[in-house]
């Protein structure tokens, strides 16, 4: 049998998070790595993604809580009428984007990663082509192969695109203008985002949610009470059960719904933009995997908890993914911990994720958070493994923290089995809902109950107290 000449040990193919975090720990670990790339380091969340997004949240949020004259008036405070510049507050997020690019291709630069521009794809087994911007194709032969190409914006159909009038969030995080009325397509988490920061810099915002409820993808009860304040409180018209069946590019933007169900017409709306927050879609239909027998799930490539791609049923030898490509969870921390992960399998050691607990963040002004199972999965759970399950809450009207900051509209959700104690889930929504969330991620990935849990001692006067209070609610209801 012939021996392979392997021009590397890896090739990862994209270098968005998963890609980076792959590439960077397989050089750590004594690998040659090649990374492709055919746009920007840093893939969608660097460049379009979580870090200007938040840059601007980061802006806007600060406009928001100067002009909140009331809220201000609380402490004692008047303040004079909030000024902002557009430009300079787009200039902040795009500085940003470029130290952090700039900082991410030196790390892989020093690691000794060799960067590979151009358009990657696979040309069967253990084999990549790359084409250049010239249009030259180059091929290499690696070892191994973890794809990592990431996702798009998902534009559903009867929607037209131009970048300027109607756009996605690759396009909004720019912020060449501010539209004196936007319609926002979709209610999760990136038009949850986006609807923060138009309307603290002072547009009005129809929000266009096709489910029957706003935020379906969150918890209940936190959607109830971030309903509120995140729509209700602001200057949104939130519609739901409604379809943007057709959308029409121009100024004035014009807008047909139907009723989702009936796909009848009930509305016609003209706005002077349009923001399309549909859901992401991955980005594999280009990288030849039919050459290795590869067959995609809607275009998601299939893998198992290793990050090893799956053909019917079979391992596909060499062959890796990780990042939004593979379906989980399209966050950039879950990417990472993909990459590092396959590695960690490449070189020989037993590695699995734990999904349950990876937690994800809705930066709104106040945050919205979970980790673990909704309470939903949970009782679905319980009627499986045959265990109570148990579900407590816990308010931020009784932190101290949170009403010397006189922000205490919050809610905690703690979910947990009554038998054993152990953490399943948790959702919160309030001040720094994000940063408090971590200590549950570790509780589910240490398996931990909240009998143990209860005897932590916690700072006070902090936020975190709230998590605190759940797990003492929650030792009350254990049934041993």
């Amino acid at each position: 049998m012939r021996e392979v000449n392997f021009d590397f040990d890896l090739i990862v193919v994209g270098a968005g998070y998963g890609g980076f975090d792959a590439a960077k720990h397989a050089a750590e670990l004594g690998l040659k790595v090649a990374i492709v790339e055919s746009r920007e380091m840093g893939g969608t969340c660097v460049n379009r993604g979580c870090v200007p997004s938040k840059a601007l949240l980061a802006a806007s949020g600060k406009v928001r809580e100067i002009a909140d004259f009331k809220h201000l008036e609380g402490f004692g405070i008047h303040a004079a009428p909030v000024r902002f510049e557009r430009s300079k507050i787009a200039d902040h997020a795009n500085n940003l984007v470029s130290n952090i690019r700039n900082n991410l291709t030196k790390t892989l630069e020093r690691a000794g990663v060799t960067i590979l521009r151009g358009k990657g794809r696979l040309e069967g087994p253990q084999t990549i082509a790359l084409r250049e911007s010239s249009g030259v194709d180059r091929t290499f032969k690696a070892k191994d192969v973890i794809i990592a190409t990431g996702s798009d914006p998902f534009v559903p159909p009867g929607i037209e695109i131009d970048g300027r009038t109607v756009f996605t969030s690759d396009q909004a995080i720019s912020l060449e203008w501010l539209p004196r009325w936007i319609a926002i397509i979709g209610s999760g988490y990136i038009g949850l985002e986006f609807a923060d920061i138009y309307t603290a810099l002072g547009c009005e915002v129809t929000m266009i949610e096709a489910l029957e409820r706003v935020m379906p993808t969150f918890d209940p009860d936190l959607t109830k009470i971030a309903t509120r304040h995140l729509i209700d409180g602001r200057d949104i018209d939130a519609r739901a059960g409604v379809l943007a069946s057709k959308v029409s590019t121009g100024c004035p933007v014009k807008i047909e719904l139907s009723d989702s169900k009936t796909r009848e017409l009930v509305d016609q709306l003209e706005v002077d933009a349009v923001l399309v927050a549909t859901g992401r879609t991955p980005t594999s239909k280009d990288l030849n995997l039919e050459s290795v027998g590869v067959e995609t799930n809607r275009g998601f490539i299939p893998i198992d908890d290793h990050m090893r791609v799956i053909s019917n049923n079979k391992l596909v030898p060499n062959l890796w993914a990780v990042g939004d490509v593979t379906g989980k969870l399209m966050l950039a921390h879950t990417a990472a911990a993909q990459g590092t992960i396959a590695v960690e399998n490449i070189v020989g050691k037993t590695r699995k994720i734990d999904y349950r607990s990876i937690p994800a963040a809705t930066f709104t002004h106040p945050e919205i958070s979970s980790v673990g199972l909704t309470e939903q999965d949970a009782k679905i759970l319980a009627l499986e493994e045959k265990f109570e399950l148990g579900a407590v809450r816990s308010y931020f009207k009784a932190n101290s923290k949170a009403l010397a900051e006189l922000e205490s509209d919050g809610l905690m959700k703690l979910l947990f089995r009554k038998d054993t104690g152990e953490v399943l889930g948790a959702h919160i929504y309030g001040l720094h809902a994000a940063d408090l969330i971590q200590e549950v991620s570790n509780a589910i990935a240490r398996r931990q109950n909240v009998v143990e849990l209860s005897s932590e001692v916690h700072t006070h006067p902090t936020l975190s107290e709230v998590v605190e209070m759940a797990y003492k609610q929650a030792v009350k209801q254990m049934t041993n």
